[in-house]
């Protein structure tokens, strides 16, 4: 049996996701892997047979998305050149996590397109929502990559088909202690942005930059660029970690048992959904990273989080199995 797996490459979530996923697919037949997306800096463990621009995003420096570079850097005629190009018809079942290159294409060859991502949880109506609707977001994300039918992942499996997040393995394996600093993964704000308001709160933070290629140190902040192997063993001794409202991040930082504060991307409505998630586990939410918001961080850093009933069992072998039987059924 031959599977194409698709993967989001814009951002770390969905690379890191595909890690443990592409094994598993590997028992059950001959695969390949396709990338669309940039700004990322975690690899998917296996070398794709494409590798596309696709479809993406742009991280800003205040909190959200550059709107100018993201419209710049995507191109509407590569993407349909692309959508045209992929042959999808080769392979016997595809699988897609939130990539609109091939999940277009199989709509346009009338292929079947089976989406295995944390977004199809987002969307299911058991899942938290923010308090303030956005139709323009759930439309977005509704049509950006559409399929034929579709499983999620999310921090509680709110409903049938919906799985508790995977777990990297190399995170399962870490041995989780308290060193007092706490880990900063914010990368939709600068680090100036980071630095004016942390070097207020009484405490060390290492911050993970997308925004700079050496390593420095501000006051009580060490700031590093990106890299998965320094990010996991900061992760592993960290008091807790202070990021936007991901999904993987956030889920592995809990499973590891530290403390979270999430501050969700401003017009992201994937981030405002996953912060609504994240407020019903117990996790607290900043609107953003203001001097304003100094007295709620400061309350984060010395309070304790307790948050009970979480459980993200290794399950992955399981849902690649049913998922593919399932797409096998319906062939």
């Amino acid at each position: 049996m031959r599977i194409l797996y698709a993967v989001q490459g814009t951002g770390n979530g969905h690379l890191a996701r595909a890690r443990e996923v592409v094994p598993h697919l590997q028992h059950h037949g001959e695969v390949e892997v396709l990338i669309s997306g940039q700004h990322a800096e975690v690899d998917c463990g296996q070398r794709p047979a494409y590798r596309l621009k696709g479809l993406g995003f742009i991280f800003g420096r205040s909190g959200g998305v550059d709107m100018l570079k993201t419209w710049s850097r995507n191109h509407v005629r590569q993407l349909l050149r692309d959508v045209r190009a992929v042959p999808v018809q080769d392979y016997d079942i595809v699988i897609n996590d939130f990539e609109p290159v091939t999940a277009w294409a199989c709509r346009k060859a009338g292929i079947q397109c089976w989406g295995l991502s944390h977004q199809a949880a987002v969307l299911h109506p058991a899942a938290p929502q923010p308090a303030r609707s956005d139709l323009m977001g759930r439309f977005i994300l509704r049509q950006y990559a559409p399929v034929s039918e579709q499983w999620g992942f999310h921090f509680k499996p709110y409903a049938p088909g919906i799985f508790s997040p995977v777990i990297r393995a190399e995170v399962r394996a870490l041995q989780p202690s308290a060193g007092g600093r706490f880990v900063v993964y914010l990368p939709a704000y600068s680090d100036e942005k980071i630095i004016k308001v942390l070097s207020e709160v009484r405490a060390d933070f290492h911050v993970f930059s997308k925004h700079t290629d050496k390593r420095y140190r501000v006051r009580n902040l060490e700031i590093e660029p990106i890299r998965n192997e320094a990010f996991l063993q900061a992760m592993a001794t960290a008091e807790g970690l202070l990021c936007g409202a991901g999904f993987e991040a956030p889920a592995e930082a809990l499973y590891l048992g530290k403390k979270v504060l999430a501050i969700p991307m401003k017009n992201q409505f994937e981030q405002q959904c996953n912060a609504a998630a994240l407020q019903d586990l117990g996790v607290p939410i900043l609107k953003n990273l203001k001097r304003k918001r100094l007295e709620a961080l400061r309350a984060w850093v010395d309070e304790p989080q307790h948050i009970d009933g979480l459980a993200f069992p290794d399950e992955t072998a399981a849902i690649v199995a049913q998922v593919l039987a399932a797409a096998q059924a319906r062939r």
